[in-house]
């Protein structure tokens, strides 16, 4: 069946609408299985936050969410807190409790002011440090954040297994395998990714409902029992006196040891991250969406209240009640104190009741994480163009992350305090890096008070991650593992990236428009390179007058102007606006951008792709050593740019007689 005329004809180009650059698809049904998470590719995260949420929830439904990672570290902070810090837990516990509400708090609601739409403080950063010592800055954050996040998966796992273990009914072969018991539960994590992970809301407010319910009634049963044996606040006190004595000693090691208990300071990062699926107002200005930060403030302050109360209660009781000797590797209580208060005084069958719950909420958290991750890498790494396209996509990223979970797993021996300093790094690096964000922003605004209090915050925070760096090494260890993978990674995908076309889309204006379709009719479009840095009528006039002359254009033809003003060369993928201008009596396509070769190569498809007609540019070749030229391309976005446009219209366009021709003189 033949077409008609109206369907045959090409569709006429709108001035001023914007093109997405069309990527070819390849592969069979593995590959269109594996990569079906990469929905777009303009840039955006494309992990189970990357699209808008279809349905916001209220803040307190979205804190529960957020919650599974909070609070799911009630199962194992109470116990390392008492290892940690020993007799003196309750009052390092204090201090904690007043960074959290005195300091990491306000920062938060801050950065939820200033990135609301679920960048957190790492965007903040990106913004007040721009070029490439923000994107550097950058990736030794997502180092970091890749090992609060990575270790949140592996230490929740090894803490579910743990409970898993001590469970009373469990079977006899469980002892002496936690590390298989830990990866199996890793691999399930993987598959529901792999399935199609969906975030569950509504799961997410039934596992943090129940679990706190029962953290209430195991806390409010351990206070009594306290009062119905008031020796055990005097065998507590006196150990105190006997270990340290002096009151004052007792306040100095708290403040010294308190470092140690950082993992109670988990989930602030995460209750920025998932502001988007908070419900605002209906009259909300995006730009400024006033009831979601509400709704956010909201979301921090009652989950920072919530898990102030649980730390203080958790770690009073559990250092009165528990023997210190249960603390320790192999002990009943080693990363589930709660656990063994729950067995000891309600009896094994509300024990294994609240054994499940742990187990469910520390294996949410895992998802929860994972899910951070998958938007953390795709929302930085393809952008700056330091990672693969399938970064984007969800399953790839899911068995890279499983095997690296599965290797920290079997090094770390699936052992919850040993994965302790590397957990409380990441965190810890995270909260001192949003400190500094707010501060520079209250700098910039020129808040003096706040600047002065947010100063101050940093500081402390600085001084935790310093001790805690010091007192236990492995956190810095995988980090910095992390952030030479990170960076090795960027920069071979960065170089063999290069010669991508790098613009997401490409939009002409109404003068450009014309410009390119006024030449069309004639059949031809013949475009000049033109480096913009002398604005005379004479440098233009020379400067088609010679490519006139060495590239033999005739001189009855017309030609058009390509001019590129440099912007950010760190920016690998960018959205073009082509303006046109009449400059001396020459037309001229103007365009800003961090790249010359890639930007030029994108134009010339644009202008293809809207006139019908395959375009010509015009070079004269670059001065200088072609190996400097070419690292200069790299940091700079300039350097050999003929070779190398023709180099990326080749790789665009596998077909020659459609590829814009490149003519050098």
């Amino acid at each position: 069946m033949s077409s008609t005329p109206a369907e045959q004809a090409p569709e006429r180009p709108v001035p001023g609408q914007t093109h997405q650059l069309p990527r070819p698809a390849k592969g069979g049904r593995f590959r269109h299985w594996l990569l079906s998470g990469l929905v777009d590719e303009t840039g955006t995260q494309q992990g189970p936050h990357g699209r808008s949420p279809e349905h916001t929830h209220t803040w307190w439904q979205v804190m529960c969410l957020t919650g599974v990672d909070y609070f799911s570290t009630l199962g194992y902070q109470p116990a390392i807190a008492a290892l940690a810090a020993g007799v003196v837990s309750p009052f390092a516990t204090l201090v904690l409790v007043a960074l959290t509400l005195l300091g990491a708090l306000p920062v938060y609601r801050r950065v939820a002011r200033e990135s609301f739409k679920g960048s957190g403080s790492i965007a903040m950063l990106e913004r007040l440090l721009p070029w490439w010592a923000g994107k550097l800055f950058v990736l030794v954050l997502l180092g970091f954040a890749a090992t609060d996040f990575m270790i949140t998966i592996t230490l929740s796992a090894a803490d579910a297994s743990a409970h898993a273990i001590e469970n009373p009914y469990t079977p006899e072969w469980f002892h002496g395998n936690q590390i298989g018991i830990t990866l199996v539960l890793l691999a399930l994590l993987a598959a529901v990714f792999l399935r199609g992970f969906r975030e569950a809301i509504g799961i997410a407010v039934i596992l943090v409902a129940v679990y706190l319910a029962l953290n209430v009634v195991v806390v409010a049963t351990s206070i009594v029992e306290v009062f119905e044996h008031p020796t055990a606040v005097t065998d507590w006190w006196a150990a105190l006196n006997t270990q340290h004595g002096d009151p004052i000693m007792v306040v100095a090691i708290a403040l010294l040891v308190f470092p140690k208990l950082a993992l109670g300071l988990s989930g602030f990062e995460t209750g920025v991250a998932v502001m988007p699926q908070i419900k605002g107002r209906p009259d909300d200005d995006p730009a400024r969406p006033e009831g979601r930060i509400k709704g956010a403030h909201r979301l921090l302050t009652t989950a920072a209240v919530i898990m102030s109360v649980f730390l203080i209660t958790s770690s009073f009781t559990t250092t009165l009640l528990i023997p210190q000797k249960e603390f320790e590797a192999g002990g009943s209580a080693n990363g589930r104190a709660l656990a063994y208060l729950a067995h000891q005084y309600l009896g094994n069958i509300f024990g294994t009741v609240y054994d499940i719950s742990t187990i469910l909420i520390l294996w949410f958290a895992g998802a929860s994480a994972m899910a951070g991750l998958l938007n953390l890498v795709p929302r930085y790494l393809p952008r700056y163009g330091m990672a693969p396209q399938w970064a984007r996509a969800v399953r790839p990223l899911v068995l890279v992350f499983t095997a690296i979970a599965f290797l920290i797993t079997i090094v770390f021996q699936a052992s919850v305090d040993a994965q302790g300093g590397a957990y409380a790094t990441g965190v810890l690096v995270l909260i001192t890096s949003a400190s500094l964000a707010v501060t520079l922003s209250a700098k910039r605004k020129r808040q003096r008070k706040r600047t002065i209090a947010f100063a101050i915050i940093t500081a402390i925070f600085v001084y935790t991650t310093i001790v805690n760096v010091i007192e236990r090494p492995d956190g810095l260890r995988i980090a910095t593992l992390f952030i030479i993978g990170i960076l090795v990674i960027s920069i071979v995908s960065r170089i063999g990236r290069s010669f991508q076309l790098r613009a997401t889309s490409v939009t002409l204006d109404v003068t450009a428009l014309d410009f390119v379709l006024e030449d069309a009719e004639e059949g031809e479009i013949r475009i000049i390179s033109h480096e913009p840095d002398v604005d005379t009528g004479k440098e233009y006039e020379q400067k088609n007058k010679d490519e006139r002359k060495f590239s033999h254009i005739p001189q009855r033809s017309r030609t058009i102007f390509v001019e590129v003003y440099p912007s950010d060369s760190s920016d690998f993928e960018e959205d073009l606006v082509v303006y046109g201008v009449v400059k001396h009596g020459y037309r001229v396509l103007q365009v800003k951008s961090g790249n010359v070769p890639n930007t030029i190569a994108a134009v010339l498809l644009e202008v293809r792709d809207v006139t019908g007609v395959v375009p010509s540019i015009y070079f004269q070749w670059t001065e200088g050593n072609p190996i400097s030229n070419m690292f200069r391309f790299l940091i700079t976005g300039v350097g050999e740019v003929a070779p190398v446009t023709r180099e990326v219209l080749r790789e665009a366009e596998k077909d020659v007689k459609r590829r814009p021709a490149v003519h050098v003189s």
